[in-house]
């Protein structure tokens, strides 16, 4: 095989690549941000219920700098915003990669909401064209295009079968969605709904069926979060997969942490659709030979 063929990256796509990486961290410098680095190699990842932390040595590779954005949060940070890889193991693609590239931010004492306005304005910047995103509410999603309701009865698998099977394709050339009111079961670091308990303070932003980002009014007590880890611990070990050190210095810091709205970006696939590409390889060097 051929050099060429194995960087299948042009040189057009890594300028464009590296002037996308460029506007957003002038969109958040602008917006009083500041840009931070937290280790990539740690030693308790979060039980979640079907993300994979590749491991090394006696540690694992991050797939997010989520726990310790918060313990910088928790001892006084602002807001602040972090660009860097991530990892998970066993995703691949068009649309995944073991290696990615993740953008996160945090906006403590702000409203959840404010979080929509953040993604539309970043990706309207980031496409050089206007966007005028609408909600969706799960529920409604769900009893449209997949005939049942996940609040009143809910399932996992179901849920996670139908979402990309019936949902996601639903939205292809609807713009930019954003899917509201997350069942309480489906999101393990958020708060609840005031207004309605069994939903939470989670959304997705879906960019032409593509999902780009998922969002948090984030969850800060620290025994719920407890619960909530060993909940999805109990379940992994149950289907067989690995269970995971709890992180109690995560958990330790979290009750100093101010109430915040928190969102994590999938900058490759952002990088997709301003390229208008469909295979995440097309975007990102080498992606297939990691």
């Amino acid at each position: 095989m051929k050099e060429e063929e194995i960087f299948c990256v042009t040189w057009e796509r890594l300028q464009l690549r590296a002037d996308i990486l460029r506007r957003i961290r002038s969109f958040f410098d602008k917006l009083g941000f500041t840009e931070v680095e937290t280790p990539v190699r740690i030693p308790a990842p979060a039980n979640e219920a079907f993300l994979e932390p590749p491991p090394s040595g006696n540690y694992w590779l991050r797939t997010s700098p989520e726990l310790h954005m918060k313990r910088l949060l928790a001892a006084g940070a602002g807001k602040i915003y972090q660009m860097g890889p991530c990892f998970r193991a066993h995703e691949r693609g068009r649309k995944h990669a073991p290696e990615f590239t993740l953008l996160e931010w945090y906006r403590p004492n702000e409203a959840f909401e404010t979080l929509y306005n953040d993604v539309a304005k970043l990706v309207s910047a980031v496409l050089e064209r206007p966007l005028c995103p609408r909600c969706l509410r799960v529920e409604e999603a769900y009893l449209r295009f997949a005939g049942w309701n996940p609040l009143e009865t809910w399932d996992e698998d179901r849920f996670d079968e139908d979402m990309a099977l019936k949902i996601e394709p639903a939205l292809n050339t609807q713009g930019l969605i954003y899917l509201t009111d997350y069942p309480a079961q489906a999101a393990a670091l958020a708060r609840l709904n005031p207004h309605d308990p069994r939903t939470a303070e989670r959304f997705e932003a879906y960019l032409n069926g593509m999902e780009i980002a998922n969002g948090y009014g984030e969850l800060t007590d620290a025994a719920e979060q407890r619960r909530r880890f060993e909940t999805t611990a109990a379940m992994r070990q149950t289907r067989g997969l690995p269970v995971y050190p709890p992180d109690e210095a995560f958990l330790a810091a979290l009750p100093a942490m101010p109430p915040t709205a928190g969102i994590a970006l999938g900058v490759d696939r952002l990088i997709m659709a301003a390229a208008n590409v469909q295979d995440i390889a097309a975007i990102r060097p080498f992606c297939r030979e990691s």
